[in-house]
């Protein structure tokens, strides 16, 4: 379609009569024509500057913006950070806490146990040496049963002889 448009166009400009008789002066009109066109394009050039420093204007105000909100950013980011080192430092001191006490704890109890266990073997030992002591004093009282008839007849009651 443009291929067809293009050669209408050739045959166009090819085909026009260009007139040579006609008179090419710069006459006052052109001028004034001219210096119409150079005032408007001198006007759309200062509205086309003043437009990109209208924008230019823009971009600092955003610029300025963006640096604001990521300095905002940043230091949201650095108190989140510092918020979960504290919260850090309280778990490290919570964690230490409950292993002292763990091992304190341990550490009494076994204590309380070697105690207790040394009292109990105490009083088995004295046990086991007072019934020592009551086997010899029995063996004492048997033997003098021998000689005594009224302590054998006790002992024998007793079923201890």
């Amino acid at each position: 379609m443009r291929g067809i448009i293009l050669i209408v166009l050739f045959i166009l400009m090819f085909s026009m009569e260009v007139n040579a008789d006609q008179n090419l002066e710069f006459t006052q009109e052109d001028r004034e024509r001219m210096i119409r066109i150079e005032t408007t394009l001198q006007n759309h050039m200062q509205m086309t500057d003043k437009r990109f420093e209208d924008m230019d204007k823009r971009f600092e105000e955003l610029r300025e913006d963006m640096n604001k909100r990521f300095e905002e950013l940043r230091e949201d980011i650095n108190k989140r950070f510092e918020q979960m080192m504290n919260f850090l430092w309280i778990l490290t001191g919570i964690f230490t806490t409950l292993t002292l006490g763990v091992i304190g704890f341990a550490y009494w109890d076994r204590r309380t146990i070697i105690d207790k266990s040394k009292n109990v073997v105490l009083e088995e030992v004295n046990r086991i040496y007072k019934m020592q002591d009551m086997i010899k004093l029995l063996d004492a009282v048997r033997e003098y049963a021998k000689e005594d008839p009224r302590m054998e007849g006790i002992l024998k009651g007793l079923h201890l002889l």
